[in-house]
């Protein structure tokens, strides 16, 4: 017999400022919680309790806590897809080197102006509906990648979706590395140097 699955969308979404407040007081305590004590004891309770309101008030917008931590990687992870997007339309037209360098700041900006928020978020991303929402926001990027790509009079790529696939994985594995300790930070600082001439060169070859 099947375990019923575990409902992952919002009761409600916050229409009133005092709601949308509510919302965000529980997105910033459930990271923080996160953080502090790990995904074992973020619990509803604690995190209602760090929010400053009842464990009901939170039941009021999420279901459970799986619901909760959803819905806080879809707020991140839309943050970033929201970054590269802006990031790739304001570059479209422009040099390759300035391409990369663009791709490369708004993603290191996105995901390493708070390293130990994002990282406590690797832990849900692969569970809990992460995956459906990983992949929804990667889509997100590979297309304003493809757009920035496609917009240059220099490269001339077969497959631009294929290239952007890959670009954006050249910028992400180091990251990923770098949050999950195994690249030292005195590495990560020449992160946007070195990743923006690697994806500048990537770029060029492929022209």
């Amino acid at each position: 017999m099947k375990t019923p699955a575990v409902p992952l969308n919002p009761r409600k979404a916050p229409a009133q400022a005092r709601s949308v407040a509510t919302v965000a007081a529980l997105h910033t305590a459930t990271l923080q919680v996160l953080t502090r004590e790990g995904l074992s004891r973020c619990t509803t309770t604690r995190v209602a309790r760090r929010a400053g309101m009842s464990v009901g008030s939170l039941y009021q917008y999420y279901p459970n806590r799986d619901a909760l931590l959803s819905g806080v990687l879809a707020l991140h992870l839309n943050h970033v897809a929201a970054s590269i997007e802006q990031a790739c339309a304001t570059a479209r037209g422009k040099s390759v080197a300035d391409m990369a360098a663009a791709l490369v700041e708004a993603f290191l900006a996105a995901k390493l102006a708070n390293p130990e928020e994002s990282k406590a978020l690797y832990s849900i991303a692969a569970e809990r509906g992460g995956a459906r929402v990983v992949a929804a926001v990667h889509k997100r990027m590979v297309d304003a990648v493809v757009e920035m790509l496609l917009s240059s009079p220099v490269i001339t790529c077969a497959d631009p979706r294929f290239t952007a696939h890959v670009a954006l994985g050249m910028i992400t594995g180091p990251v990923k590395g770098f949050l999950e300790g195994l690249i030292p930070q005195e590495f990560a600082e020449r992160f946007p140097e070195h990743l923006s001439s690697v994806l500048a060169d990537y770029f060029r070859k492929i022209a």
